[in-house]
């Protein structure tokens, strides 16, 4: 994580905080041994139940598609997905694109969050089409709001790593 997804210098984030180091952490997850690593610690964690894993696309993406795809060499079916951040008005219409079905045991997954607005966006399209969630997960969470936001809509949230394992403050 530190050799590719850490950069330093001057950066303003996503939620407007200027911030003197940033994490890409799709440099990990885009790499085979770094999405391999992800994966297997992310099936570490996930529910024996869950039977689908997306989220609010590019974020989820890459960790989505490599946890599944790391899960069925393990014997373990996972279908995958992606939130659109827009809904499409051609084709196949909607939000949501991929193999997620009605009814479904989700984990949401985000490469980084700081303070968790599109994992929460993406737990609201997965449960307005009818599928429950049972995890949230990221592969860094750099703030500290992610987890009471998750709390407050009853989504158990497990980040594989955090601003301060990293050796930040999470609050710069």
């Amino acid at each position: 994580m530190l050799t590719h997804s850490v950069k330093r210098g001057e950066f303003t984030l996503k939620s407007g905080a200027k911030s003197s180091w940033f994490l890409d952490t799709k440099q990990t997850a885009c790499r085979p041994d770094g999405i391999v690593l992800v994966a297997e610690a992310l099936l570490d964690i996930l529910p024996s139940d869950a039977t689908a894993i997306g989220g609010l696309t590019m974020g989820a993406d890459p960790v989505a598609f490599g946890v599944a795809a790391v899960a069925v060499t393990k014997g373990r079916m996972l279908r995958s997905f992606s939130v659109r951040k827009e809904a499409k008005d051609h084709g196949v219409t909607g939000r949501l694109a991929g193999a997620l079905l009605p009814d479904d045991r989700v984990v949401i997954v985000e490469d980084t969050t700081t303070r968790g607005t599109s994992l929460l966006e993406a737990v609201e399209v997965v449960r307005a089409f009818g599928a429950s969630v049972v995890l949230a997960s990221v592969i860094v969470d750099r703030g500290t709001t992610c987890a009471e936001l998750c709390a407050a809509e009853g989504v158990e949230y497990r980040p594989l790593l955090t601003a301060t394992d990293l050796g930040f403050d999470p609050g710069t």
